[in-house]
């Protein structure tokens, strides 16, 4: 008869423990991937816009490398036909948030990533020059995961605390900002869970 082997305790990965010092430009517990496509945000302008995306790539895949590889323009045209048609493009967003928590960080808060392209909020032109862009791994139609929302929620309130011109900004979808030329992130985001989320404890036990 074979040995029998003991059990092992199941195990899962924690993931770091997120943290941005007031005035900080990047995240503790992030990973960084730094993104060459950002430049400096106008004098005088600082952010006061939080823009939800939804990214996948390829469309519906999740996991790979290639969401990295766009913003680091290095993304390689043949390695999906759909790739073809991001050839030359230069993109990025300040984060990322993936299907299983994990927090990536491509450009630094006070720099303007290259999130929102042509778009407009109350009124007010190029959203890029005053927003924080956060991707979110998904897609318009599939469910976002409870980590995702997590972490979400736990960035957006470190944003409120650490930078004083985001306590009270705004959160929009890529969709409202460029309306009949992006649907992101989607029907599948849960807007009311998110604000759950976000409102105080006491509130939350009314």
């Amino acid at each position: 008869m074979g040995r029998i082997l003991p059990i092992r305790a199941r195990t899962t990965k924690r993931r770091p423990r997120l943290g941005l010092k007031a005035g900080a430009a990047w995240l503790q517990g992030a990973r960084q991937v730094r993104s060459p496509n950002c430049d400096d945000r106008p004098a005088g302008v600082p952010p006061s816009l939080v823009v939800i995306h939804g990214i996948s790539l390829p469309p519906g895949q999740f996991g790979g490398p290639h969401i990295d590889e766009l913003f680091t323009n290095a993304l390689d045209p043949l390695g999906h036909p759909y790739f073809r048609g991001l050839a030359g493009i230069r993109v990025s967003s300040h984060l990322l948030i993936r299907r299983n928590g994990e927090v990536v960080q491509y450009v630094p808060l006070h720099r303007r990533a290259w999130h929102a392209g042509k778009s407009s909020f109350q009124g007010r032109d190029r959203c890029n020059d005053y927003s924080v862009g956060i991707e979110l791994e998904g897609t318009d139609n599939t469910p976002y995961t409870q980590a995702q929302y997590r972490r979400l929620a736990t960035v957006i309130s470190l944003l409120r605390r650490s930078l004083p011109t985001l306590a009270t900004a705004p959160l929009v979808g890529h969709c409202d900002i460029a309306p009949g030329r992006k649907t992101d992130p989607g029907p599948a985001f849960d807007w009311p869970h998110l604000r759950q989320r976000l409102a105080p404890r006491n509130a939350r036990r009314r």
